[in-house]
């Protein structure tokens, strides 16, 4: 009896040994602490069991968080929807479209506010003014829905931003020359504008600068100035923003830019102690310090953007910094279409020519770095496409990733948050 109980101990001692080894498993085949029944010899498991779905603790692959871009584009005579949100894998560099909303004619230019909640556009129209949009944006359905419009107060409104308050939006309305500033309502609405600052002046350029032209228009960080890119005129205006009455005070420190360039748009760096004019029609960059107490600016270099060439119409467009702040990046369409790169020296700001990127399509009229600084996407306004490159973070040079994505008409690339 004795020996038969021992025998019995044995065999339970035995059978829970081996399920311990084995483990449990679950209806793919795979253990529950990842492994497989067809492991090789090294440890890995074999292809007959890829498919099957790991272990999430041990071996998954972690979910790769995507982020929304937002595509502003020219709706007039084309096959565009609108506005555009897409979603933007920072791993691969592939584009997903979500949705779009058609609310507004030629929604060429867009900004998102501060608070993610709402989003800014442009209606890029003329008869005989343009149109200023707010839309709502929900994270959760990733739509947009349209709030309201209020004229620019001008025509051909080409850009919009948002003061660093969060209280006003402010245009450009290139062909008739202006500035508005419109407030913002506690339910993201716009008001109608509170200022208009009508330019005046001209150009060398008759057929381009017979009149003013404003283009870009952006506060500084401490939201005292206001500086704004006249391309008819040839210079960058420089005025003072009263929050509180929503105006813009003249201060006499605009400057002018080389005679018939046509500045365009600006960037700065991340001290905002430097500012990088990008001029259209003359192909060139102009490059200032900046006086944070006084707002007034100084030039101190002129580079090309296109290299030396007599029959190179650059048509310059976009301009931006890395991330890093090593590296600017500038568009040109006309008949280049590259990414103009350069170099920044981190002591002095001075600009040194690295590369030119040539991009697949046509009319690359604005680009924009993803937040890890790993790739830069064009959007080429008369091919109907947006390409993305990735940046070698060492020498700053792009890399034609083969990736495109076919959109109407795109103009404009905001990332949501950005």
């Amino acid at each position: 009896m004795k020996n038969r109980i021992i025998q019995t101990m044995v065999v339970l001692f035995l059978i829970t040994s081996l399920t311990y080894a084995c483990g449990p498993k679950n209806e793919t085949g795979i253990k529950t602490d990842g492994s497989s029944d067809t492991t090789q010899n090294n440890g890995s498991i074999s292809d007959t069991m890829t498919t099957s779905a790991p272990d999430t603790e041990s071996t998954a692959t972690p979910m790769v968080k995507k982020i929304i871009l937002f595509v502003g584009t020219y709706t007039s005579g084309t096959a565009s929807k609108g506005i555009y949100v897409y979603e933007f894998d920072p791993d691969s560099g592939t584009l997903d479209y979500v949705s779009s909303v058609n609310s507004v004619v030629n929604p060429s230019f867009l900004v998102v506010h501060p608070n993610k909640k709402w989003l800014y556009s442009v209606g890029e129209t003329g008869n005989p003014d343009g149109k200023v949009a707010a839309f709502s944006y929900d994270s959760t359905t990733k739509k947009l829905s349209f709030l309201n419009a209020v004229s620019s107060m001008g025509s051909a409104p080409c850009h919009i931003s948002i003061d660093q308050s969060g209280k006003f939006a402010l245009t450009a309305n290139y062909n008739s020359g202006s500035v508005g500033v419109f407030p913002i309502n506690a339910d993201g609405t716009l008001s109608t504008y509170s200022f208009l600052d009508q330019h005046t002046g001209s150009g060398p350029n008759s057929s381009r600068q017979a009149g003013p032209h404003a283009h870009m228009v952006v506060t500084s960080p401490d939201n005292r100035f206001v500086y704004a890119t006249d391309l008819g005129t040839d210079q960058v205006v420089v005025s003072k923003l009263d929050a509180d009455a929503g105006k813009l005070d003249s201060t006499g420190l605009s400057v002018d830019v080389t005679p018939g360039a046509g500045p365009r748009h600006m960037a700065f760096n991340s001290t905002h102690t430097r500012m990088y004019v990008i001029c259209e029609l003359g192909g060139i960059l102009e490059s200032y310090n900046i006086n944070k107490t006084s707002g007034s600016l100084s030039h101190f270099q002129t580079i090309s953007t296109i290299p030396a060439s007599s029959d190179l119409i650059p048509a310059s467009a976009e301009i931006m910094l890395s991330p890093s702040g090593k590296y600017l990046y500038a568009s040109n369409r006309g008949n280049v279409n590259t990414i103009a790169i350069f170099s920044v020296d981190q002591s002095t700001g001075m600009l040194t020519s690295i590369g030119y990127q040539s991009v697949p399509g046509k009319t690359p009229r604005n680009f924009v770095i993803d937040p890890a600084g790993k790739f830069l996407l064009v959007a080429n306004q008369d091919s109907g496409t947006v390409i993305t490159f990735r940046i070698n973070t060492d020498t700053g040079l792009l890399e034609d990733t083969g990736i495109v994505t076919k959109i109407p008409s795109p103009v404009c690339l905001k990332f949501y948050g950005m």
